[in-house]
């Protein structure tokens, strides 16, 4: 097996936590042929992004736990094989109530991948040097998404949607089997926790009652939400409104992905000689720049893909920076906790970004103006949440000098 701190497991580590962002990044070109094959509207074939996450959400929070008890291997395989499984019944389904109800499922599985490798990071690594480890593990699974949307562009029209599905239950499949053979268990004996309700309770109390958490979480969660509206609705303005072809639209994706790597190189670059919390606040005025520009091209009605995609870029940037520093800091004061930590950290964000999925794909006018409007407001309001929160309460060792 592999050493924990070896770059193999890092690399695996990545992999298995870009299982979740796969799930949707790669489906994203379907949505419009989706709800023609299925007979769907708009908001229905969304619908199948926001259960996605709300059972993402919802599953962390066993998800942690069980990992806290039982160690972190023997979950985040089960969680990989329920995800194959799903999967395979996304791509037989013939009608959009079983797509979201096994949409629902695939996200139970999936959820293991990225609250475990939180945790694991933090089982191996000092604070400080997760969040090193974040930025980078962050850089090496965004690969995948920037490959993901070309790819399902492609076999969309090559081979049909349900191939997607299908696709993923094999990536899964490989997955658990690479992590049950390659990677030693990362928890520690002494940190196994209690499953007794009354513990699970009181852990998750203390968890949520940490002003730094909390400050943490709710920066990351809303400058994810800022994402996960660019997700929800960015295929129907690229494709629908815009004109994109569905091949082509991962091409136009990978421009944002470019963006969100030159983020976390310029994270790592600079945590060279600024605390976590210097790099976080740059990367917060980044994202609000960027959230800004797009808003007000929106507004003064300039509809092109290049008025979407660079604010989106620019966006990007600073979600690169933003991410590895708050998912670092988060877990900072929990390490007999990780797996509840990085459970609660999970849920937030996942039900934040569901609920503006959610109103995103109800909103949503036929242009670019209500996603770009929501990804301004949410890259403001974590900026507020950092002022507010962050800036008083600093994980150990973020805050500058």
């Amino acid at each position: 097996m592999l050493a924990l701190t070896s770059v193999w497991t890092t690399i695996l580590l990545a992999a298995a936590v870009a299982l979740g962002p796969l799930a949707i990044d790669m489906y994203l070109p379907a949505l419009p042929s989706m709800g023609e094959s299925l007979s769907a509207g708009t908001g229905q074939v969304q619908l199948t992004l926001s259960v996605y996450m709300a059972g993402f959400a919802l599953a962390q929070l066993v998800c942690g736990p069980l990992a806290d008890r039982f160690g972190r291997k023997p979950i985040i395989i089960g969680g990989f094989l329920l995800f194959a499984v799903a999967s395979v019944i996304c791509a037989l389904a013939t009608n959009i109530e079983t797509l979201i109800l096994s949409r629902f499922l695939q996200a139970l599985g999936g959820s293991a991948g990225p609250v475990l490798g939180r945790a694991a990071v933090r089982d191996i690594y000092s604070p400080r040097d997760a969040a090193k480890i974040m930025a980078i593990l962050a850089s090496i699974m965004a690969v995948a998404p920037a490959i993901a949307p070309t790819l399902g562009g492609f076999m969309v029209v090559g081979l049909g949607w349900q191939s997607i599905f299908l696709a993923l239950a094999g990536y899964a499949l490989v997955m658990a089997v690479v992590i049950a053979v390659g990677i030693p268990e990362p928890m520690r004996p002494e940190h196994r926790q209690s499953l007794r309700i009354g513990s699970l309770w009181k852990n998750y109390r203390a968890i949520g009652s940490d002003v730094s958490f909390l400050g943490y979480t709710l920066t990351n969660s809303l400058t994810f939400a800022g994402l996960f509206a660019f997700l929800s609705g960015s295929s129907f303005v690229l494709i629908d409104f815009l004109g994109v072809k569905p091949q082509h639209f991962g091409l136009f994706f990978a421009c944002i992905v470019a963006g969100y790597i030159g983020g976390n190189l310029t994270a790592i670059r600079l945590g060279r000689r600024l605390v976590p919390d210097q790099i976080l606040v740059r990367g917060l005025l980044v994202s609000v720049a960027g959230g800004g520009l797009m808003a007000a091209l929106s507004m003064t009605q300039v509809y092109n893909v290049w008025a979407v995609i660079l604010p989106q870029s620019l966006f990007m940037i600073g979600v690169g920076m933003v991410l590895p520093q708050t998912m670092a800091g988060a877990l900072a004061n929990f390490p007999s906790m990780a797996g509840s930590a990085s459970a609660l950290f999970g849920f937030t964000q996942m039900l934040v970004a569901a609920t503006i999925g959610m109103l995103v794909g109800h909103f949503h006018d036929g242009t670019s103006l209500v996603m770009a409007a929501t990804i301004a407001i949410c890259s403001t309001a974590a900026l507020a949440s950092y002022l507010l929160l962050v800036q008083r309460h600093p994980a150990p060792g973020f805050e500058p000098a």
